[in-house]
């Protein structure tokens, strides 16, 4: 058997967790720079609120029904995550973290020592609740897939109370006519609206479908969801997921950028969250693109960039900022007012088994590198950064509504008088 444990509207559930008062009442989440709603919980959609709508179009409903509005807290997101999966991971032996609210787990070869599996899906979220404060929901099933549909019957359907077991066939059956296929995991809109012009609208008429014809008309990966739904395993998460083959850091400024210097300073503080998520995942670069553009809505739109290839392939942040300060002239001009810039890192190579140069006369340093990336985990990002990102950054992503970063910053752990 496995099981998925997902967060219910885990932004909101996030921003709730030192703010009790907020418990019940409507709330969402805004993307980057507040430009729209990437979060929602079931109160504030109740009340009419569409995910992934612009905030704007938004703002006067949620005013109106006093739905609280929070900017992305990704620090605090990410912080209560790993305290949760870390929870989540206690009850199975076998964990994979799926996403930053979504983890897998295996109870193969210790079923026999779980003789309920709903009671213990029930434990399991008492534990979350008790120890991070965020409500979980839980699906098992005899797949992966069958775990995603449990899990989704027991936030949607009525009777399940957070946690769905599926070991039969009659619960199976019972479980997926109640699901649209447009809801099973790995079809999304596009198929499900194909599988409606065959007559297939609920995920039981999708597991009724010959495995083969599934093949014919769609492709291998709906064969195997079909034959997951019926309980045949296809799908295993991967211990190791592939490595990215570019790596892009890019981003809508807060605040227009018109001069060089400010213009500098974003592309380094690019390229070095480009560089740390090259050196998580033990690659290196060999060419570097840089790029800075205004608004696609201004009256003359213009979009500047350049490549770099490196003589040697690095992951070394200091080496990518000296190109980035390089190529400044180029991608700078006067009278420009710069809305969108980033960094990509393209035709990457492994980093663990590639063969260095004695000849390289500008060789990487990983133990500063190293260095930097312990600080900045242990003691939240950006604790050391390169002087080149600077220190007055107006251009920074815009998140007025931001709440305190109760975890990851000292100034704003929670303050408790008795």
């Amino acid at each position: 058997m496995f099981a998925l444990v997902d967060a219910n509207a885990y932004y909101c559930s996030a921003e709730q967790v030192f703010r009790p008062d907020w418990r019940g009442r409507g709330m969402v989440v805004l993307s980057n720079n507040d430009g729209c709603i990437v979060a929602a919980n079931r109160q504030a959609r109740e009340a009419g609120v569409v995910k992934f709508k612009p905030y704007f179009e938004m703002r006067a409903l949620c005013e109106a029904k006093g739905i609280i509005v929070c900017s992305s807290n990704y620090e605090l997101y990410g912080d209560l995550s790993a305290k949760m999966m870390e929870v989540i991971g206690r009850f199975a032996p076998e964990q994979h973290i799926y996403s930053i609210d979504e983890s897998f787990l295996s109870f193969r070869r210790c079923e026999a020592a779980i003789p309920d599996l709903t009671q213990h899906g029930h434990i399991l979220r008492r534990a979350v609740w008790r120890e991070c404060r965020l409500p979980v929901c839980v699906g098992m099933g005899e797949t992966l897939t069958l775990a995603k549909v449990a899990n989704h019957a027991a936030k949607k359907i009525q009777g399940y109370n957070g946690v769905c077991v599926i070991d039969n066939h009659q619960v199976r059956s019972q479980v997926l006519a109640r699901m649209q296929t447009g809801d099973v995991w790995g079809i999304g809109r596009r198929l499900a609206k194909r599988l409606e012009y065959m007559g297939i609208n609920t995920a039981l008429q999708l597991a009724q479908m010959k495995p083969a014809l599934a093949r014919k008309n769609f492709n291998v990966e709906v064969e195997r969801t079909v034959r997951e739904l019926n309980g045949e395993i296809c799908k295993m998460w991967d211990q190791a997921r592939a490595d990215k083959q570019q790596i892009f850091s890019t981003r809508s400024v807060g605040e227009r950028i018109t001069g060089r210097e400010p213009l500098r300073q974003a592309l380094s503080k690019h390229a070095a969250i480009a560089a740390e998520k090259l050196r998580h995942q033990g690659s290196l670069c060999r060419v570097m693109l840089a790029f800075a553009a205004s608004s696609p809505f201004d009256d003359q739109p213009v979009s500047y960039r350049q490549v770099h290839r490196f003589a040697y392939p690095t992951d070394d942040t200091t080496r990518i900022t000296d190109v980035v300060s390089d190529l400044i002239n180029t991608l700078f001009a006067e009278n420009v007012r710069y809305y969108k810039v980033g960094i990509g890192l393209i035709d990457l190579v492994d980093g663990h088994f590639f063969q260095q140069d004695m000849f390289d006369d500008h060789p990487s340093n990983p133990a500063l590198m190293k260095m930097v990336d312990d600080l900045n985990h242990r003691y939240g990002s950006n604790t050391m950064f390169l002087a080149a990102q600077g220190t007055e950054q107006k251009w920074a992503m815009r998140r007025k509504l931001l709440t305190p970063q109760y975890t990851t910053q000292w100034d704003d752990i929670p303050r408790i008088k008795c």
